[in-house]
């Protein structure tokens, strides 16, 4: 997934994109050279064509930012193979006709999706030389049609492709077209993805950390092998306890969360930014009563939603109590990954989160009609254990050793939600922790920035931070580090008015953005403790 606006600042840096003298026609012929030594290619097409803004969610924004009409751009899709493995890849690279930055960037996919060709479009509206693909096993393809070569077999392949090898080899083809249509490289070269593109833009800088000049990975789906089973442990907990909560109910507990920790910051905006802090004891809620619409009805906050709520919080554990992975933080909606199917507020079924279900179908059971609703305890124990020997070598991308990447002069910005509904927020701040641990120097080239009350990727009523790639690119190309992310909230209307926008800036951690007096609504009431 793409982080909103990231191209939506070539003109607030200063920079005239150039326009595009000396490039070659968009033909066969001029890309005949095209090639890399690793890879047989079947295709290549060619074709100059306009394109529209994207009208993709997670494209657009909520600010009323909007670009018209379209630009013209020549279009690559280049489909090839890597001998031996019998993989199909696709790889899309757009290049601006009209006006090019000098600039190159790979745009990241989301969930089991490696990359879209339609998020090349954006980065084309801002000049930038781009690519993407679709690791192997097709843009739109579910995840069932390529996870396994056949049952009890997993198709390595396609997962090494998804993992990391097409991100590679994409940045290498994209870099070679862009060459040989402008005569010329890119000067910089930029990543940027969320999610799952978060983890692929972590994996290209542990990986193959001269591919990027700059990284930005938003919500970053590392620690792969750990959290997306972690991701599937509501369920198991629902499943013991014999209960299965409303939408209703649960929202009722995370609100409960957010009241009782909201202020602890000395803000009342119903934003969790002292995590830290939040003691918050779901068992104090229950028998509170509670209005509920779709399905209608009045309910009482069960004792065995109480329970879910906090295992949810607390994090999986495996069969003897021990910590496996970390939980959700307080704010998040707990009805993403404790999902119910309710007939009514007393008749619900469970409704796993399809993303870590088929992982454990799939990738653990290797078998597609496996009964995911029978796993308890104990086999989630031993799935998640299993989950991390087979596989945290290969897409578990939390390598801390991240030297080739700095002696390469690399600079990567990541950033979090702290109300992120479906990846850990946790689970990112460790393996930053991690990462200073063994380098204590890495903040001069690799800073995280929490962002209180985001949910994953964009929405929730935080500050989202929409200028990132304008202070990565600043970072990259003028040595200016980013002591803090510009950041934007637009909180909920209420009441048919609609609130003023809150700017903030987001702080590096372990710093914490802190209210300090004044309208709550400036940055210059809040600073970085």
């Amino acid at each position: 997934m793409l982080s909103k606006f990231a191209y939506l600042v070539v003109a607030q840096l200063g920079v005239a994109a150039a326009s595009v003298s000396g490039s070659k026609p968009c033909t066969s012929e001029t890309f005949f050279s095209l090639d890399l030594s690793n890879i047989k290619i079947s295709s290549v097409d060619v074709t100059s064509k306009h394109v529209a803004w994207p009208s993709t969610s997670d494209l657009t924004n909520s600010y009323g930012i909007t670009k018209n009409g379209t630009v013209s751009v020549c279009q690559l899709t280049v489909n090839y193979t890597h001998p031996g493995w019998k993989d199909k890849v696709t790889t899309w690279i757009t290049l601006p006709m009209d006006s090019w930055n000098e600039r190159f960037t790979g745009m990241g996919g989301g969930g089991y999706t490696t990359g879209k060709l339609v998020h090349n479009s954006q980065a084309a509206f801002e000049g930038f030389a781009s690519v993407s693909t679709d690791g192997g096993h097709g843009a739109s393809a579910t995840t069932e049609s390529w996870a396994l070569a056949s049952e009890g077999n997993v198709n390595w392949p396609n997962l090494n492709d998804f993992a990391s090898v097409a991100l590679d080899d994409a940045a290498s083809l994209g870099k070679a077209a862009t060459k040989i249509f402008y005569g010329r490289p890119a000067k910089y070269s930029y990543w940027n993805g969320c999610s799952t593109g978060g983890r692929q833009g972590h994996m290209m800088a542990q990986r193959y950390p001269t591919q990027y000049d700059g990284i930005l990975a938003g919500a970053p789906a590392i620690n792969w092998d750990k959290f997306i089973p972690a991701e599937y442990w509501p369920q198991v907990m629902m499943k013991e306890l014999e209960h299965y909560p409303s939408s209703c109910e649960m929202n009722a507990l995370t609100q409960s969360a957010v009241d009782a920790c909201d202020e602890l910051d000395g803000v009342k905006d119903g934003i969790i930014s002292m995590e830290g802090l939040c003691r918050f004891d779901p068992l104090t809620v229950v028998g509170k009563t509670v209005k509920c619409t779709s399905p209608d009805g009045i309910i009482k906050i069960s004792k065995k939603a109480a329970q879910i709520a906090a295992a949810i919080w607390s994090g999986a554990k495996a069969s003897d109590g021990s910590a496996l992975w970390y939980g959700l933080p307080y704010g998040s909606p707990l009805i993403y990954l404790g999902g119910t199917n309710c007939t009514s507020l007393t008749d619900c079924k469970s409704l796993p989160f399809s993303i870590s279900s088929q992982w454990v179908q799939l990738f653990l059971e290797k078998n597609s009609t496996f009964d995911i609703s029978t796993v308890g305890y104990e086999q989630f124990d031993n799935l998640f254990r299993q989950s991390v020997n087979e596989y945290a070598s290969a897409i578990g991308t939390r390598d801390t050793d991240l030297t080739r990447f700095k002696e390469a002069g690399g600079k990567m910005i990541s950033w979090h939600g702290m109300k992120d509904q479906l990846i850990f927020f946790n689970g990112t701040e460790h393996y930053y922790r991690q990462v200073l641990e063994r380098d204590p120097k890495a903040y001069d080239f690799y800073r995280f920035f929490p962002a209180p009350g985001v949910e994953h990727c964009s929405g929730g009523p935080g500050w989202y931070p929409g200028e990132s790639m304008k202070a990565l690119m600043d970072w990259v190309e003028n040595g200016v580090a980013p002591e803090t992310l510009n950041a934007v909230a637009t909180p909920s209307a209420t009441g048919g008015a609609q609130p003023p926008l809150r700017t903030a800036g987001l702080c590096p951690w372990p710093k914490v953005m802190t209210f300090v007096g004044g309208n709550s609504n400036k940055a210059s009431s809040f600073v970085c403790k």
